[in-house]
């Protein structure tokens, strides 16, 4: 005989899942006893479970693998939802089993009892709790199934007394395997390839969903002499040797492109669903490509939709196209990207405020000659592995990986890019660490993300995960200080009184670094990429470092000033009661 909770782990073995990420608790026993005596899956204990979504919806991504993470009944279970949405978010197939109350209890109010089929009923494809001994396996290849086909969060409930049943020894979980790729149906790329070939200028918008299908959305751009727009996820695969990339739009975009998507005919989309519809340009004409038929069209108006994988449609779409001769839409905008790129390089040398026009900029926004930013994700992008992994938390440290960092070779990029949580950085680190120890992964982490699931510093050291945790430290909650200020108001309750985290780091067990000193941050992120076990290297960063959007408005330049000069009046009126 068996037992369900053997079963279940070893039908996700079979299917190669080799970490499940939580905290133990009672209805959890039988399954984490069952994973202690395998010797295929590793249980990962973290000291939250939102910790444990998180990694497991990284190792996700990455791997390509279900990501499994477990919490206990209850508030166990509750813990799990952020990480949850943003595995949804993110459409990377998770599973997420949560224990329960007896079975005999369920209905009763018992204690920590919680409805885990409503309570998830948002964020999961699939929610069901197993009520009895019949239903297994077969609610457990309904849950894989569900997450696996439809790229999401399935959550299966488990009382821990049928977890502990006993099963046929034979009784097995047989899964279905991934659907394979859409085609475009023929008659939309003839369509698509007309209105392209009647353009003069074309511009492409690329997301990750053409990560698979670089060679194809080159040779696109090259033939029809377009600018290409990337999103912050397609960075990974297509930055890295693009003559025709021009960086990101939105509010971590720069005016190139802006200048490709104004000034375009034609917007072709390919693979993506950027969100951000005040972005997109006004009055042209749109086709988008994706696989998932859902996208088209919600973000801009759409022209035409093909419903199709990226690199099948693009296959397709190529022989229709007529080469455009005319380079001056992509010179001009490359052009622009790398006057832009040039500027922003000038922030990212440490010697920036030694120099004239360093040190009289210096005067307004880093009077205290702290670390700019810039400068730090400069450095890491020089000094960090061709095939390093990055985290980033959502917020400034998006901004300044998104800028500084190229996605060359190897490397891999994930963040909280569609949620936009907090706290995803180092949570997301530990379960990339997890899959390849000897790879390097970096986590851009803001102080005020960090601190949210500081206890997990632990999890890094208990299970030798070598991360290196880079925290910008500016003592601020950067993103929402520059929003309150672009509307023009002043900062306020963005201020954090933090510790200081090498030292923190250090207690943890980690290899702790800070560094306030410009001169001596090459050194020190250098130190902390050639430790061969976690580090938390903190950097105290300018706080008054402005990210100024792409195409910044006349009323967010008002604000700005606006919000500065309360800011002044605010402070002074504050040293003034303290005389």
């Amino acid at each position: 005989m068996s037992t369900v909770a053997a079963m279940v782990i070893e039908s996700l073995a079979r299917l190669g899942v080799k970490h499940v990420w939580g905290v133990v608790g009672d209805a959890l026993n039988p399954l984490t006893d069952a994973i202690r005596t395998s010797t295929e899956v590793q249980w990962i204990g973290v000291r939250h479970e939102e910790t444990a979504a998180f990694a497991a919806g990284a190792a996700s991504q990455l791997s390509g693998v279900l990501g499994v993470c477990m919490g206990t009944v209850g508030p166990g279970s509750i813990h799990l939802l952020n990480g949850l949405y943003d595995a949804k978010k993110s459409h990377t197939p998770v599973l997420a089993i949560c224990g329960q109350v007896p079975s005999e209890q369920i209905g009763t109010d018992f204690f920590q009892e919680v409805n885990n089929d409503t309570l998830f009923a948002d964020v999961a494809v699939f929610a069901q709790t197993v009520t009895s001994l019949g239903q297994m396996p077969y609610l457990l290849e309904q849950a894989v199934n569900a997450a696996l086909t439809q790229r999401g969060v399935a959550v299966l409930s488990i009382p821990g007394d049928i977890g502990g049943a006993e099963l046929p020894k034979d009784t097995t979980a047989t899964f279905v395997d991934v659907q394979q790729p859409t085609p475009a149906h023929p008659e939309a790329l003839h369509t698509a390839a007309a209105t392209i070939n009647a353009a003069s200028k074309v511009t492409m918008l690329v997301g990750m969903g053409a990560r698979e299908a670089r060679e194809q959305v080159l040779d696109t751009a090259r033939k029809l002499a377009a600018p290409m727009v990337l999103t912050l996820k397609a960075k990974e695969g297509l930055e890295d040797g693009n003559e025709f990339q021009v960086g990101q739009s939105g509010l971590i975009g720069n005016p190139a492109a802006g200048h490709a998507l104004e000034s375009c005919e034609v917007l072709l989309m390919v693979g993506t669903d950027f969100p951000y519809r005040d972005y997109y340009p006004q009055g042209k004409t749109v086709i988008q490509v994706d696989r998932v038929g859902e996208h088209i069209g919600r973000r801009t108006a759409v022209g035409q939709g093909i419903v199709a994988d990226a690199q099948l449609a693009l296959t397709g779409l190529l022989p229709l196209l007529d080469t455009k001769p005319d380079q001056s839409h992509v010179r001009a905008s490359r052009d622009k990207y790398k006057g832009w790129s040039k500027g922003q390089s000038s922030l990212a040398d440490p010697a920036h405020d030694s120099r004239v026009i360093g040190k009289v900029r210096s005067l307004v926004d880093n009077p205290f000659h702290a670390i700019r930013p810039e400068a730090v994700a400069a450095a890491v992008d020089e000094l960090a592995s061709d095939s390093a992994i990055f985290t980033a938390d959502t917020g400034m440290s998006t901004v300044w990986l998104s800028r500084y960092v190229t996605m060359r070779a190897r490397r891999r990029l994930l963040g909280s890019f569609n949620l936009g949580s907090m706290a995803n950085a180092m949570p997301q680190s530990l379960g990339a660490s997890a899959l390849d120890p000897t790879r390097q992964v970096i986590a851009f982490c803001g102080d005020g993300g960090l601190s949210m699931l500081l206890g997990d510093l632990l999890t890094a050291v208990a299970y030798e995960l070598p991360v290196k945790l880079v925290v910008f430290n500016n003592s601020r909650l950067g993103m929402v200080k520059l929003e309150q200020e672009q509307a023009g108001l002043p900062e306020f309750g963005t201020v954090l009184k933090n510790p200081d985290l090498a030292e923190v780091g250090r207690a943890c067990g980690l290899h702790g670094i800070r560094v306030t000193d410009p001169g001596k941050l090459h050194s020190a992120v250098a130190e902390a990429l050639a430790h061969d076990g976690p580090v938390l290297l903190d950097v105290v960063t300018n706080p008054e470092e402005v990210s100024i959007p792409p195409q910044a408005t006349i009323g967010q330049a008002w604000g700005f000033a606006t919000a500065r000069l309360k800011e002044v009046l605010e402070a002074k009126d504050k040293d003034e009661t303290t005389k």
